[in-house]
């Protein structure tokens, strides 16, 4: 940096102040809680004292990844239909692939989400979720057919 930067910089700090920006700014006044020895991570351990970072995104990829294998019962009773499960499996498993080539001598790995299996996985919480609902009532009167769907048929029936 330049000492005409360094004077441009100085004179927007002098305005700023100057204006009141940097007036009632939250901790104006305290004391920072610094370590007594030198520790180049005192910020991020003062954020997780005080509980304001997410933990999960201090974890290894590898480790998120298991997470979401083991939580895609969750995942996978919410998706529509078999495409989108084919989807979602593919893409966990080329993240898990990515993070493999990033670590390769790592000794934890995420297991592959094979699409096949995550369909059939798919099915088998659909039908126990079906199994729990309470059966739609039919509205057709009893001795008629049913009217069949116009939208899918292209034709009234």
């Amino acid at each position: 940096m330049s000492s005409r930067d360094d004077a441009r910089v100085q004179s927007e700090l002098e305005q700023a102040i100057a204006r009141g920006d940097f007036d009632d700014l939250p901790g104006t006044g305290k004391p920072l809680d610094l370590p007594a020895s030198p520790d180049p991570d005192w910020w991020i351990r003062q954020r997780l004292a005080e509980d304001d970072v997410d933990r999960d995104a201090l974890l290894p990829v590898v480790m998120l990844l298991r997470r979401e294998y083991e939580r895609r019962d969750d995942t996978l009773v919410e998706l529509p239909n078999e495409q989108s499960v084919r989807e979602f499996a593919t893409e966990f498993t080329q993240r898990v692939h990515d993070d493999r080539r990033a670590n390769p001598l790592a000794r934890v790995m995420a297991p592959e989400m094979d699409p096949d299996d995550a369909v059939e996985r798919w099915r088998e919480l659909r039908a126990a979720t079906a199994d729990r609902e309470p059966a739609r009532a039919e509205t057709a009167v009893e001795g008629r057919r049913p009217r069949r769907r116009w939208w899918l048929f292209g034709r009234r029936g």
